[in-house]
C-alpha cells in the first residue's frame, strides 16, 4: 500500500428515474477512474431525488436491500475498473426498518462493509426520521486496497464527536456524502451563513483529528411536487487536508469529478506539528456521554 493514493468526488444532479441515475453514476465511476481517482464517492441517497422532503409512506418502496441491485451493479464497474467505491443507499434492512447507510466496495468487487448513518434530522424539507432508523453499526474504517478510510453521513457532519470516533480508528479521511442546500426562500439571507458554517465545521474535524475529509454533495433544485419550493442543493463539494486547507473543489451548479491526492505523509508532518491527539486528557472526559450538564 502506498503513501499517497487518488479519491474522486463525483458531485452529481439527480433525477424521478432511478434507473436513470444509476446508470449516470456507473459512468462517472468509469469516468472517474479514467481520470486517475482510486476511492470513488457517490453523493447521499444519489439513486433518487431527495424524499425526505415530504412523509409519503410510497417512498419506502425506493429503498433496496445491501447487497441489492445497486451495490451489485457498482461492485461490477468498480472490479472492471480496480477502484474502490463509497456507495450511499437507502437501505431496507427488513419489513418497516429502513437506514439511510453506504456501502464501501473495494477494488476487486467486494463489499467491505457498511456504515449506517447515526445522527437523523428532522427538519423542515428534511423530515429523515419518518424514513430511517438511527444507525446502529457504531462508527467505522474500511481497509481499502488504496488505504484506511473512515465515512459519515451528511448530518453526522455536525457532530464533532463522530468525526473523533471515526478518526481515531485510523482513517486517513473522512467521506461524509452529502444531500444539503437551501430552501430557495432563505437563501438570499440566509444561504451564505448557512454554507460558511457547513464548511467551517468540517474543516475544524479535519484539523482537530489531523486528517483529511471530502464530502461530496449534489446539485440542482429538487421540488417534491409543482406546488412545493424545493431544496436547491448548492453542490460545492471539497476537499481539506490535515490543517483545514481545501486543496480540490467543485462549482456549485456543474456536474463534476473533484480529484484529490491523500498523502499520508501530510498526515504525520501535520500531528508532529499540532499533536492534539497526543494531548487529549482522556482521563477527563467521561462526562461526553451525558445529555446535558445540569448544575
Amino acid at each position: 500500500m502506498s503513501d499517497k493514493f487518488t479519491i474522486g468526488l463525483i458531485q452529481l444532479s439527480v433525477s424521478k428515474d432511478t434507473n436513470d441515475n444509476l446508470n449516470k453514476a456507473l459512468s462517472w465511476i468509469e469516468k472517474s477512474a479514467k481520470e486517475g481517482a482510486q476511492v470513488i464517492c457517490l453523493p447521499e441517497l444519489f439513486c433518487s431525488e431527495y424524499f425526505c422532503q415530504t412523509e409519503d409512506i410510497n417512498n419506502f418502496k425506493l429503498a433496496e436491500t445491501i447487497p441489492g441491485p445497486s451495490s451489485e451493479a457498482i461492485s461490477g464497474v468498480a472490479k472492471k475498473n480496480k477502484v474502490s467505491v463509497v456507495v450511499p443507499l437507502f437501505e431496507k434492512r427488513s419489513s418497516g426498518v429502513y437506514h439511510n447507510s453506504l456501502v464501501v466496495i473495494d477494488s476487486d468487487g467486494k463489499i467491505l462493509g457498511t456504515y449506517r448513518k447515526m445522527h437523523i434530522p428532522d427538519d423542515p424539507g428534511f423530515y429523515e426520521k419518518f424514513y430511517f432508523a438511527p444507525g446502529d453499526l457504531g462508527y467505522k474504517n474500511f481497509s481499502t486496497s488504496f488505504g484506511k478510510i473512515g465515512t459519515l453521513i451528511c448530518w453526522d457532519q455536525w457532530y464533532p464527536e463522530a468525526a473523533r470516533l471515526t478518526a481515531l480508528q485510523g482513517a486517513a479521511v473522512l467521506f461524509y456524502p452529502t444531500a444539503i442546500g437551501w430552501h430557495p426562500f432563505e437563501k438570499e439571507e440566509h444561504g451564505k451563513a448557512q454554507y460558511e458554517s457547513w464548511l467551517a465545521v468540517q474543516k475544524g474535524h479535519a484539523v482537530a483529528n489531523g486528517t483529511y475529509v471530502a464530502a461530496v454533495n449534489r446539485i440542482g433544485l429538487e421540488r417534491a411536487d409543482e406546488n412545493s419550493a424545493g431544496i436547491e442543493f448548492w453542490g460545492q463539494s471539497f476537499v481539506c487536508d490535515p490543517q483545514g486547507i481545501t486543496i480540490a473543489q467543485a462549482s456549485a451548479d456543474k456536474e463534476e469529478i473533484v480529484l484529490a491526492e491523500i498523502d499520508l505523509n501530510r498526515i504525520e508532518y501535520i500531528r508532529n506539528n499540532w499533536p492534539f491527539l497526543r494531548d487529549r486528557r482522556i482521563d477527563s472526559y467521561g462526562d461526553i456521554t451525558k445529555r446535558f450538564l445540569d448544575e
